[in-house]
């Protein structure tokens, strides 16, 4: 049978769901229910289910990156959305990202019967049948789509906005809901670039406008944009540059000065 997921934070809403449908009669059963966002995503990637049932708007979850995440690791899975969110714009972003359909709460039974009709014809649409478990997208056929630019997109701002701690390639994953092999091999793909070498050619533009003020140290300035040591910054600036960073504060004041 299709195997589903429903995931809500409200507890009444999800055992309405999962009590008064027919799922049998749609060839589905559903193998698991969620009252977090996040716990619903790690049921999701151990269950692979064919469908899934959300709410967007729960505590600690951005749920348009939620859907988009879905949408590049399980390209096949038909996801519809619940949920009192009801402003417009949001609902077409849900929708460019891979929502089948964008219901709001209170909804009845007819347009939730009706969702997972759709969806059901979707996967049949795509061959896959009830005994045929969802396979996560390999790097071989990752295709472009608005999901995965989305995600990367958001992976790089994230960056640009924290590039001054200790940040791994694992906290930008977290705050993507991807993996952290996923997203190593979209940003590879989008970006052209490694996680680290994105994150050090931000630090090393950072560093070359602070290395326009006279009175900032080198050794604070690496510190300032995120380098643990003086001996790292200095290797990386010198490969992204050409020249040391030193090299490179004297030759801006050189040019001041003719």
């Amino acid at each position: 049978m299709y195997k589903v997921v429903i995931i809500d934070d409200e507890p009444i809403i999800v055992e309405g769901i999962s009590r008064m449908l027919p799922w049998g009669d749609y060839d589905c059963r559903i193998v698991a229910t969620a009252n977090d966002g996040l716990e619903g995503l790690d049921i999701i990637r151990q269950q692979h289910p064919h469908i899934v049932i959300t709410d967007i708007s729960m505590p600690d979850l951005d749920g348009l990156t939620m859907i988009a995440a879905l949408n590049t690791e399980f390209p096949d899975m038909e996801i519809s959305i619940l949920t009192g969110y009801r402003k417009f714009e949001f609902a077409q972003k849900a929708i460019n990202l891979g929502v089948t359909r964008y219901l709001l709460k209170p909804s009845c039974i007819e347009e939730l019967k009706e969702a997972i009709e759709i969806m059901i014809s979707n996967l049949k649409g795509k061959n896959i049948l009830p005994l045929n478990d969802l396979k996560e997208k390999s790097n071989v056929n990752l295709v472009d789509n608005e999901a995965s630019n989305f995600i990367v997109a958001n992976a790089v701002k994230y960056i640009e906005q924290n590039y001054s701690h200790r940040l791994t390639l694992s906290e930008v994953a977290e705050k993507t809901y991807v993996s952290q092999w996923h997203l190593s091999k979209l940003l590879n793909r989008y970006v052209g670039q490694s996680f680290s070498e994105i994150l050090n050619g931000i630090r090393i533009r950072e560093a070359k406008q602070l290395l326009t003020d006279p009175s900032l140290r080198i050794g604070d300035i690496a510190e300032m944009v995120g380098f643990v040591d003086l001996a790292h910054f200095s290797r990386v600036f010198k490969k992204n540059v050409g020249v040391s960073a030193n090299e490179y504060r004297n030759s801006l004041s050189s040019s001041l000065t003719t």
